[in-house]
């Protein structure tokens, strides 16, 4: 008997050495359990899409006798509410902030067209400065719960200034040249 309770012994220790390895580890059936920060999809969204929401269009060229372009494209609350600085990391039910009511107002300063220039990785270009002036005013509430209920209300205001900037292609003096290339970029 006690043969028979040592070599059971010695199997279930082998079984379970030969579960420790390998890439799943000694568990594989059981997920493993990792806490995420419910601020860390955001983040992520962020650093993903900044890139591409960053980037300077390229229009197509200005032709001649056309009426020259205007900026008709304002930033939206949404890239302006986004340019704020970052609300502080409170611990919840402690330390909160909240920005309530906002009140965006924007204005264009800046609506100029630079002189064709050769710009690397597009060739001839000109630059189209379309720039805006956003006043900010929300109202601000710092509140907790523990250890004591209390909140705290301020009125805010902040002006920022947002670009949006974009290149034209300059072409050369050939009519049909400028319809191709304007065809090209447009579609069909």
């Amino acid at each position: 008997m006690a043969r028979l309770s040592k070599r059971m012994l010695l199997l279930c220790g082998m079984m379970m050495l030969a579960g420790m390895v390998g890439c799943l580890g000694p568990a594989p059936s059981l997920p493993a359990i990792i806490p995420v920060p419910p601020w860390t999809a955001e983040r992520m969204e962020e650093k993903y899409t900044k890139r591409w929401k960053e980037r300077t269009p390229i229009m197509p060229p200005i032709l001649p006798g056309q009426p020259l372009p205007t900026c008709e494209d304002p930033p939206s609350d949404e890239e302006v509410i986004r340019a704020l600085p970052k609300i502080r990391r409170g611990i919840p039910f402690v330390s909160e902030e909240f920005r309530d009511d906002y009140n965006i107002v924007v204005e264009k300063i800046v609506d100029k067209i630079d002189p064709c220039v050769y710009v690397p990785l597009i060739g001839p270009a000109q630059l189209h400065h379309c720039h805006y002036k956003c006043t900010i005013q929300w109202r601000e509430r710092i509140a907790s719960d523990w250890p004591f209920p209390y909140f705290v209300t301020n009125h805010r205001a902040e002006v920022i200034y947002i670009d949006k900037d974009h290149f034209h292609l300059c072409v050369g003096n050939d009519p049909r040249y400028q319809q191709s290339i304007s065809r090209d970029l447009m579609g069909p």
